[in-house]
């Protein structure tokens, strides 16, 4: 950890790192999630800000973000709520036109996916230069805990079907814990026409046509502790409705 942390202040100080985090009924998931992210950067050492992206959270979730904001200061909680539920992504749209790192980290805040993985991200893309870096589920030690049998079949199902359809060249598509370039980011960002969870799926999708290089690193997915999830049946839909027009468009 020493080294590391060393490394992380000496050769790499310009390096910074924005973590998006798109909220939607989070108040109870949140501050467990900002304090993992403040205490494996501090430990690492790498220099990081947190973007909140809250789309009019009826619990109060971005009461509890400025309370946060207040603890941890403005300089690393930075607050870039939304009036109303707008998608995820056009969420990370928006926290983009506000990092002001050279690297963006996207990622859930439902604590599915753990900030102990993030340092195992950076090295990964230190160590091929890649131009961006995605947890993959499905590849090594990786692996989902807390689902039921129907979540474990359908995410498999639609990852499947995807891989053979697309062929994108990455194991884990329909996954969102990944590290981006921010100009790589930006220009993802610029050719995605989806919306919702398709959008992770087109991004990877995207930088394959591109010509990007795609690194990955095994994480474990746990199911959320606090809060009902957002995937149903129109999620489901709107998926399939996504993979037909990537298959026909790509």
């Amino acid at each position: 950890m020493a080294s590391r942390r060393g490394n992380a202040k000496t050769g790499e100080q310009s390096d910074k790192y924005s973590v998006l985090l798109p909220t939607y009924n989070e108040r109870e998931n949140l501050p467990l999630i900002v304090w993992l992210l403040v205490k494996y950067f501090g430990e690492s050492g790498y220099n990081y800000e947190i973007i909140v992206i809250d789309d009019g959270s009826p619990d109060g979730t971005l009461q509890i973000a400025e309370q946060l904001q207040k603890i941890y200061g403005a300089d690393k909680i930075l607050l870039r709520p939304r009036a109303k539920k707008l998608g995820l992504g056009t969420a990370y749209i928006h926290g983009i036109k506000h990092a002001s790192g050279n690297f963006v980290i996207i990622m859930d805040a439902d604590l599915s996916h753990h900030p102990k993985f993030i340092a195992q991200f950076i090295e990964k893309q230190k160590e091929g230069g890649y131009d961006l870096v995605s947890g993959t589920r499905y590849r090594g030690d990786g692996g989902v805990y807390g689902w039921d049998l129907r979540r474990k079949l359908i995410s498999r199902g639609a990852n499947f079907v995807t891989q053979v359809l697309l062929r994108p060249g990455a194991s884990d598509l329909t996954g969102s814990f990944r590290l981006y370039k921010k100009e790589v980011l930006e220009k993802l960002v610029e050719q995605c026409v989806s919306k919702g969870y398709v959008f992770q799926m087109e991004m990877i999708v995207r930088a394959r046509q591109l010509g990007y290089t795609v690194g990955e690193v095994p994480i474990s997915f746990v199911d959320r502790v606090y809060g009902e999830s957002k995937l149903g049946g129109n999620e489901i839909v709107s998926f399939l409705k996504g993979l037909l027009t990537l298959f026909a468009t790509t």
